[in-house]
Formats: structure tokens, sequence, C-alpha cells
């Protein structure tokens, strides 16, 4: 039986994950040009971005340290029990890195280049001001949704393969009681 436990903190996990990174998206740093009298430069505005965006990324990743450690990585601990949860547990834990690592690399691209402020000033009278993108939080957070929906689908079907099963340990011919 999987935990109700486990589910609710790694749904509100992703949650609060989900909404630091919505939260990353419309408060990317924006940049504009300024100029003083002896040259133009790039003004921005608030890097606040950056940390909810690692926010994020720490927040996911806790979620799926949670997932991995309820159910000892799949790989460690007793055999599963054959048959359709076990094949669904191995593809949904597949699916869940795979959604988790392209996440995490969306929020942490995301923070870094946000962080990134092009410093100098010229004599032109546009300068290139470069700022992060439109949308790069918002694939995080929509592959947080992903991550969160297959993780803990894959914690029941893993549940559900792990209950109750002994594998067969039977080593030979048995005694039985004489007549």
């Amino acid at each position: 039986m999987a935990s109700t436990l486990i589910l609710v903190l790694v749904f509100v996990f992703d949650l609060v994950a989900f909404a630091l990174a919505v939260a990353a998206e419309q408060r990317r740093a924006k940049a504009s040009i300024h100029n003083d009298g002896t040259g133009s430069y790039c003004a921005y505005g608030s890097d606040i971005a950056t940390g909810l965006g690692v926010g994020s990324l720490v927040l996911l990743a806790a979620s799926q340290l949670l997932i991995t450690a309820a159910s000892r990585c799949l790989c460690c601990g007793k055999a599963l029990r054959p048959g359709h949860s076990r094949a669904r547990a191995i593809v949904l834990f597949i699916t869940c890195w795979v959604t988790f690592i392209i996440a995490e690399v969306c929020l942490l691209a995301g923070s870094v280049r946000n962080a990134y402020h092009t410093k100098y000033r010229t004599n032109l009278s546009d300068p290139s001001c470069e700022s992060l993108r439109k949308g790069v939080f918002g694939a995080g957070a929509a592959f947080i949704v992903f991550t969160s929906i297959v993780s803990e689908f894959y914690y029941v079907y893993f549940s559900r393969a792990n209950d109750d099963f002994q594998a067969n340990r039977d080593t030979g011919i048995r005694m039985g009681a004489y007549q």
C-alpha cells in the first residue's frame, strides 16, 4: 500500500516548486537602455527570478529524492511481484527521471541566464542588453507538472508490485511426515 504521507509530501513539494517556477517566469529580469550623457548602458530590473528558480529547483530535487528514497531507487530492496504493476513501475521510473532531468536543466539554465547581466558602456546608441528568453522557466514549470504526475503514479505502481511478495525460496525436495 502506497504511503499517503509520501504522496502528500511529494504533491506539496511539487506544487510549491511549480508556483515558484511560474513566479520566476513572471519576474525574470528585464533590461532597459539608459543614457547618462557619456554613453549608453543597460539597466536591469530586480533579480528575484534567479532565487525563485533556484528555490523551485531545490524543491523539485527534494521531491525526487523523497520518492527515490521511499522506493529504494527501484533497484535496491526485495524483489517486486511480477506482473503489470512491476512493468508499469519500471517504465514510470525511467520516465520520471527523464522528465525530472529536463525540468532541472530548464530551471538551472533559466536561473543562471537570468543572473547574467552585460556590464559595459558604449558610445553607440543601442547597446546589446541580453536577458533571459521568455518561456524558459515556463518550460521548467511544465516539466515539473509532468514529473509530479509520473512520480506519483510510479510510487503507486511500485507499492502495488512491492506488496506482500516473497520470492520463492524453495531449494529442493521437501521432507514429508512418515506414514
